[in-house]
């Protein structure tokens, strides 16, 4: 199963955050200042089931407007009946950016009310592989690894690679893709980053799936890992 809509969603980094205007260090005289506590993180809650703890710094997109777009595009390049009901159920839930040139962190999902079967555990590694394929139709993708683990009582599916932008090949990523199904359906959060600080930001945010503990994304073992 593959959801273009995965590629709209990653076309946004093209449009990074604008840096702010430096202040003319002559209009305000230096302080001194006790450091400012680090801001909390927002939480997004997730009708699927999940919580996931991004950083608040980072400017939320509303992804409403293009949706419709991106889904009939979606339904227009897909080859199957599957794949067809496949993009016109996908959902982002949430995408956030933040640098320039920018850093993206997303969450996608497939509910099973919409798409009409569920997905059983072990359909995990082929539909989150499958997933991970719509990135390719812009990026040029290598050094891919995989791994498996448990979050909870749940399974986890992780692909990490190295992707190019097929429209400028010097503009290159780590992307990230984790992947898990719940009772409601298949969800997947996704970070495609420029650095291994926000790597680190993306892995170490807290979720929880379906009520338990909440703990970070990505263990240090996440490839490693017996699931």
């Amino acid at each position: 199963m593959i959801f273009p809509l995965l590629i709209s969603a990653l076309l946004l980094a093209g449009n990074p955050v604008p840096a702010q205007s430096a202040q003319n260090p002559a209009v305000t005289p230096p302080q001194v200042s006790q450091p400012e506590p680090a801001p909390e993180p927002t939480t997004y809650k997730s009708d699927m089931g999940f919580t996931y703890q991004y950083p608040s710094t980072w400017e939320l997109v509303d992804t409403k407007p293009m949706l419709p777009a991106a889904q009939q595009h979606a339904q227009d390049q897909a080859s199957s009946d599957p794949e067809k009901r496949g993009a016109a159920c996908a959902q982002v839930g949430f995408l956030a950016r933040h640098g320039t040139p920018g850093s993206v962190i997303l969450s996608l999902s497939l509910p099973f009310d919409c798409f009409g079967s569920k997905f059983a555990q072990e359909d995990l590694p082929g539909v989150g592989s499958g997933m991970s394929q719509g990135i390719k139709a812009n990026f040029d993708i290598t050094n891919s690894i995989y791994g498996a683990y448990k979050l909870g009582k749940h399974n986890i599916w992780i692909e990490r690679a190295t992707g190019a932008s097929k429209g400028h090949p010097d503009a290159t990523y780590t992307i990230e893709t984790v992947c898990g199904i719940l009772d409601k359906g298949m969800v997947c959060l996704l970070g495609m980053v420029k650095d291994d600080a926000t790597l680190k930001l993306f892995e170490q945010g807290q979720v929880s799936f379906e009520g338990d503990p909440p703990t970070a994304l990505v263990p240090s073992n996440a490839f490693t890992a017996k699931p």
